[in-house]
């Protein structure tokens, strides 16, 4: 086992293709056209040495093909005949990617200003990472997946302590962990609907009619409750968050859900400060319907028993709204009787220049619960000790999270506090806003909005053909971003994305506009 430790390079190469990574769920259809209708003489890519040493990252993007070009698209009409493929926009070599430039299949190198659907935390083979993996006493950990809700490994609370603990959000004293986003969403849900109930019998125990009742689906035991949540919401796929997304028709079409409340969420208008009486009048609007829906739901016979939103609303279009906004929330849910649930899955993890998103809301107290995943690396949802449960087997699946997840995520807090990557969010975040701003002065009939906190930053276009065709173009250029809403584009780069990253980024994109414009003069 040692001596496997102890090879250079294909031991390392093989553990890091064992890492499985998502591929953005939003199709770019006419990426393959375009990618087909290239002549592409390449043959089909051999084995290649590393592009550079670990840690060190390519001098910027060098494009061979179109993307995808010629072994993507091979590679998919494979896959194809296992599973759809639609949503696959190109096959990444891991092994030759490095910080903040992708490598694919077909040896092009692009900087990556998506990072997996915004869930890298220290771009590709981070050093300390590979070191974190191949040390021979972590063997165990990788090897052994326990079932952590009944036979944890002994230095589990230590571990927990030593990482998710150090960083919970001010007022969240519990944790527990998950695999994945959609799944730590759902306990955050059962765990607002026990505490409500346990509230609802006065603390005492289900009567046995409640217990009978529960298998077969029927109250008292499984009393109709419903949570309110917001147009253009993603939460998940798993069928409880999916009841309160509401962004896209491919994500819920033919699935059944629950009748439960959706308010709409603020529309702000950009700039800001041009538009500041407008603004609050949109978000008083969309709390009064919050309010007025809690009393709708209640005469129903399905009282809401909590509110569950984003800090932003990624996949519905990178929307924002005020700290005023999130602190009605919090009044009205109390007012209530209701909880109140921060979904950070895609905002957390210092992205926003603060470690928690909704830290910047100024919030009277904590969230009742705050769910997290992406770039944390491990799902799961932090909360108070109204919402722990109170009987076994109640919030719990096979697994529960993954230690080796939590033992990669030491290393990730590690090197976030050794390089100040928070406030370098915070710092990136606005020299890259402020350069969207510029080129959207350049460009003032093409972009708009131009919106951000730290690094979560998006532009929108005059249209979503107009949007998918710069995404498109950009990559085949070099740089690979991402789509939200009906005309966005969003970035979620790494946490070690610098200025001189943003830099490139900027040139690039200005590159692409002048040549989806021509004869434009600036």
């Amino acid at each position: 086992m040692a001596k496997l430790f102890n090879m250079p390079s294909g031991a390392v190469r093989q553990a890091i293709r064992c890492v499985s990574s998502s591929l953005h769920s939003t199709t770019l259809r006419a990426q393959t056209t375009m990618a087909a209708a290239m002549p592409d003489p390449l043959p089909v890519r051999q084995k290649t040495p590393l592009v550079t040493e670990v840690g060190k990252e390519p001098p910027g993007p060098a494009m061979k093909t179109n993307v995808p070009g010629r072994e993507s698209l091979r590679l998919k009409a494979e896959l194809d005949k296992i599973q759809n493929t639609d949503a696959v926009h190109f096959f990444v070599d891991y092994a030759n990617s490095r910080g903040n430039y992708v490598v694919d299949v077909d040896g092009n190198i692009m900087l990556d200003v998506f990072t997996q659907i915004a869930s890298l935390p220290l771009g590709y083979n981070h050093p300390k990472l590979i070191a974190k993996m191949s040390n021979p006493d972590n063997m165990v950990t990788f090897i052994n997946r326990p079932a952590l809700g009944s036979f944890p490994p002994a230095d589990l609370v230590d571990k927990i302590r030593g990482t998710l603990m150090t960083v919970a959000p001010p007022g969240l004293q519990h944790v527990q962990t998950m695999a994945c986003g959609s799944c730590s969403i759902e306990h955050g849900q059962k765990a607002m609907f026990m505490a409500y109930m346990r509230r609802e019998r006065g603390g005492k125990p289900p009567t046995a009619e409640d217990l009978e009742t529960s298998i077969s689906g029927q109250a008292p035991g499984c009393p109709k409750l419903s949570i309110m949540s917001f147009n253009g919401a993603f939460h998940g796929r798993g069928m409880g968050a999916l009841a309160c997304s509401h962004a896209k028709w491919f994500h819920k079409l033919d699935f059944p859900v629950p009748d439960w409340p959706m308010a709409p969420f603020p529309k702000l208008r950009y700039p800001l400060e041009d538009f500041v009486r407008e603004n609050e009048q949109e978000e008083q609007f969309c709390l009064e319907q919050v309010e007025d829906l809690f009393e709708t739901y209640r005469q129903k016979g399905a009282p809401v028993v909590g509110i569950m939103c984003e800090p932003v609303q990624a996949e519905g279009g990178d929307n924002h709204a005020s700290p005023a906004f999130f602190q009605g929330l919090q009044d009205i849910a109390a007012k209530n009787n209701g909880y109140l649930l921060l979904d950070e899955v895609q905002t957390g993890c210092g992205v926003s220049g603060k470690f928690w998103a909704h830290e910047h809301f100024n919030l009277r107290e904590a969230p009742d619960v705050v769910t997290f995943a992406k770039k944390m690396l491990t799902g799961g949802f932090y909360y108070k000790q109204e919402q722990k449960a109170t009987e076994a087997y109640r919030i719990y699946n096979t697994w529960m999270g993954d230690p080796s997840k939590i033992m990669m995520l030491e290393e990730v807090l590690n090197v976030v506090h050794q390089n100040d990557l928070v406030n370098n969010a915070a710092d990136v975040g606005q020299f890259l806003l402020q350069g969207l701003l510029d080129l959207q002065k350049l460009y003032p009939g093409t972009m708009k909005n131009a919106r951000g906190l730290g690094t979560l930053v998006a532009v929108d276009f005059p249209t979503t053909a107009f949007r998918n065709s710069v995404v498109i173009t950009l990559r085949n250029k070099g740089v690979n971003a991402g789509t939200c809403g009906e005309a966005a584009m969003r970035l979620r780069p790494s946490l070690i994305f610098t200025k001189s990253h943003a830099s490139v980024f900027l040139t690039y994109l200005e590159a692409t506009l002048k040549d989806l414009i021509p004869g434009r003069k600036v």
